[in-house]
């Protein structure tokens, strides 16, 4: 029997997902069904799949409506093959969109509200050209190996945590980031239990400018292969790239990335350093999907 379902094609720096409405929980997507939404030649096509779904009628919820009774709503978000995922900085952003423009959200510019994710509650703000999210506390510790295809020998990365996993490596220039072919998964080791993004960065010239550090970045994300942005992932790069740069590196950070440019920053909070995500979220087309 076949379902059909209403959708939204959005994007965060060109970090594209497939949206659709579920405040019941009553749609139940298996992960060929999911991989084929997302599928670029066979489907509408894009890097995830988010399911807009009450924090009340998932059983992932019940952990984010203890850990904030105003989480009300969950994004219910899987990569592009089918596989359930922590987090996304990305998509979360644009999940944000989607909520205000389906009429299941009030969200003035200036106002913050608690979202429900795998990886914990989330704290969304949205902003005059945008949103920025609280991605909570970091880990920046743990070293690993990279290979990568047209990479002329392995690299040292950075591991670092926003929430999910992350390994950071530092190119020399422009070039050496251009010539990557990450058509093929990095090969990471140790590999993380659950995976990883890897995320290639190139520092600006100079680093810092106006008291704003700058960086360029690339990245093949879990589940998916190489996308335009990972919101995560830039997190972490600019995480990465601050801890590399010792004593005096700046808070605030500006990562490029193909689809576009985000703003990451580090600020205390009375459970410590939490770093924040900030970026545009379009929502692009609508449409209805029979599966």
């Amino acid at each position: 029997m076949s379902i059909d379902i209403a959708f939204t094609k959005g994007h965060g720096t060109g970090n594209d997902f497939v949206l659709f409405s579920d405040p019941d929980g009553a749609v139940v997507l298996d992960a060929a069904q999911l991989a084929a939404l997302a599928d670029r030649r066979f489907g509408i096509g894009g890097d995830g799949v988010i399911r807009a779904v009450r924090s009340a009628n998932l059983p992932e919820g019940s952990g984010a409506l203890d850990e904030d009774p105003d989480a009300e709503w969950f994004m219910d978000y899987h990569n592009a093959d089918g596989s359930p995922a922590e987090m996304c900085g990305n998509g979360i952003r644009v999940y944000g969109a989607y909520l205000i423009s389906e009429g299941l959200l009030d969200l003035p510019v200036g106002e913050t509200v608690s979202i429900g994710t795998r990886g914990g509650v989330r704290r969304l703000t949205r902003t005059d050209d945008g949103f920025e999210v609280d991605l909570g506390p970091f880990v920046v510790a743990g070293e690993a190996m990279v290979a990568a295809r047209r990479l002329e020998i392995d690299r040292p990365g950075l591991a670092v945590g926003v929430g999910n996993p992350h390994v950071v490596v530092a190119l020399a220039d422009d070039g050496e980031l251009d010539a990557l072919d990450l058509s093929e998964a990095p090969v990471v080791t140790p590999l993380p239990p659950d995976g990883a993004n890897v995320e290639f960065v190139v520092p600006a010239e100079p680093l810092v400018a106006a008291g704003v550090g700058r960086i360029r970045m690339r990245v093949h994300e879990r589940g998916s292969g190489e996308t335009l942005s990972c919101g995560t992932g830039a997190a972490a790069a600019a995480l990465a790239t601050r801890a590399w740069a010792g004593r005096g590196a700046p808070d605030a950070w500006r990562v490029r990335v193909p689809g576009g440019e985000v703003g990451v920053r580090v600020v205390e909070t009375p459970d410590g350093p939490h770093v924040l995500l900030s970026g545009p979220a379009e929502l692009v087309f609508d449409g209805t999907v029979s599966l």
